[in-house]
């Protein structure tokens, strides 16, 4: 049993349960106040978070398990799902924030879109990486999974949800380029990309998007109405300094900064806990995320390289977006931090990701293992060497890790 454990990646079983039991704490202490004024226990959404994280390490301990390599299998049928869902939403969905993204399943509440980040890196993943001898053919190799991409990103802005369809967006590129296409793709993909947003644009535009990036950049032109949220989290930043106020001792969460249990918990933790508790959260986020592209990095099969790629760059980008939503670098898009916001679905999701990324990493780990015999013939470049000095053969692949 000892023996089978260690095959795991222990960085990316022990920072993800640290980071989401953090992320407990820090949920009870952000929506005390806001849980009573709503007329719940103050423990409701602590409650309901533990609730998720039980669920969550359920996901993480089975995928952790089950074969990564079986979901190229099963891709059709996690594509139908992820379509189905996004389309039922929209008709049976639950309306919140000016946003029909949640199934209402009584006690809990189910956004499809959530998982569709995950299924879609499965889908890009498995599609590019059967695609590498051609990959350089733009029609036969590049294009083909770009349609059902396209579907579900129009799924998710029809809700409307944009600030999850730019991150799946962003996630599915890093994909792309991680696949190893060529760069004359893409800038062509770029221009159209580019060409797609200015031509929806107009559509897109209202009132309530101008106020955000009114809010976002210019918050002190309007500090009682567009740039009220902004500045209240500039406010809880600047009084944690160093140390911070101490843990359930911030000002701002009493009804001044919005959501400070899910879109603003950093700028609570800013004030609470000061830089210091900052840079852990950070620190920790981003060992998470540089492990995953180590791990993708040394993996002997593109499938495997590019979904771990995927997933470390899901983490990565709504990451960065919802830090710059707190700081003024971006609009507020509602974006959860990662395993630390209160959020079942990005909770369940994430936590599923970082059991699949252990099971890559497990099936990399027994592959430097098992040695085989080297070619001789001029293949060098596909072969590895571990530290012990014997060598595994390497997928002949093309993508950029």
């Amino acid at each position: 049993m000892i023996k089978k454990l260690n095959d795991y990646d222990f960085t990316l079983m022990i920072t993800p349960i640290f980071l989401t039991g953090f992320g407990i704490i820090m949920i009870y202490s952000a929506s005390m106040v806001i849980s009573v004024v709503e007329g719940h226990e103050s423990t409701y959404y602590l409650i309901k978070q533990i609730q998720w994280f039980c669920l969550a390490l359920l996901g993480f301990t089975v995928t952790s398990i089950f074969p990564y390599k079986y979901y190229q299998k099963l891709i059709k049928i996690i594509m139908l799902c992820i379509v189905v869902l996004l389309a039922g939403v929209l008709i049976f969905g639950t309306t919140i924030n000016n946003a029909r993204s949640w199934f209402d399943l009584g006690p809990l509440s189910l956004q499809p879109a959530e998982f569709a980040k995950l299924g879609l890196i499965i889908y890009l993943a498995s599609v590019y990486s059967k695609k590498q001898e051609y990959i350089n053919e733009f029609n036969r190799g590049v294009l083909p999974p770009l349609i059902l991409t396209a579907v579900v990103l129009g799924l998710i802005v029809q809700q409307p949800d944009i600030g999850t369809a730019a991150i799946i967006f962003m996630i599915a590129c890093s994909v792309i380029f991680s696949s190893g296409i060529r760069f004359k793709h893409l800038f062509i993909l770029a221009f159209v990309g580019l060409a797609l947003v200015a031509f929806a644009i107009p559509n897109m535009v209202t009132d309530e998007r101008i106020s955000r990036f009114a809010g976002a950049y210019q918050p002190f032109q309007d500090p009682g109405d567009d740039g009220y949220h902004l500045i209240q989290s500039y406010l809880a930043i600047g009084e944690g300094g160093l140390l911070g106020e101490g843990l359930g001792h911030s000002v701002q969460k009493l009804g001044f900064l919005l959501e400070p249990h899910t879109d603003f918990i950093m700028a609570v933790i800013a004030e609470e806990l000061g830089f210091i508790g900052v840079t852990i959260v950070i620190g920790m986020l981003a060992i998470i995320v540089l492990r995953g592209l180590f791990i993708a990095r040394k993996c002997s099969d593109s499938f495997g390289a590019l979904l771990a790629v995927g997933i470390s760059s899901m983490i990565a980008i709504q990451t960065f977006t919802n830090l710059g939503a707190i700081s003024g670098l971006l609009p507020i898009t509602g974006v959860p931090l990662p395993f630390v916001s209160y959020g079942g679905s990005s909770l369940l999701v994430m936590m599923i990701a970082m059991g699949i990324m252990n099971n890559i990493a497990k099936s990399v780990k027994q592959k430097e293992q098992e040695p085989v015999s080297v070619n001789t013939q001029g293949t060098e470049n596909n072969t590895v060497r571990n530290r012990g000095g014997k060598t595994w053969e390497r997928e002949n692949r093309s993508i950029r890790f």
